[in-house]
């Protein structure tokens, strides 16, 4: 366990969890602008048939990956940010118990 005050402990994992959050969803955000770019590269084509080629390609595949890869890492470090919650919580309450067995 570490030997950080709880506030400090959860302050960093919600900042942890912050910034994957934002690269997550910087990720998901840009998609379709991602997808219009791949599109124009074609030229001339009919959208429709570009947008199929671009969704087709193993570059999207990659892409909509790295997007799936960094909301999981993402909500791992929301689990942590709860865990630690948790963690506080129960300890907590054994503290108010001890307090109250050291009354009886």
């Amino acid at each position: 366990m570490d030997n950080k005050p709880w506030s400090e402990q959860y302050r960093l994992a919600g900042e942890d969890w912050a910034d994957k959050e934002a690269a997550a969803q910087l990720l998901e955000d840009t998609k379709s602008a991602y997808l219009a770019q791949k599109v124009a590269e074609y030229g001339d084509i009919p959208v429709n048939r570009a947008e199929q080629k671009v969704k087709a390609s193993k570059e999207w595949d990659a892409h909509i990956r790295k997007i799936v890869e960094a909301r999981k890492i993402a909500n791992v470090a929301k689990v942590h940010l709860e865990t630690m919650k948790m963690r506080y919580n129960e300890w907590n309450n054994e503290e108010a118990n001890r307090r109250t067995e050291a009354r009886l």
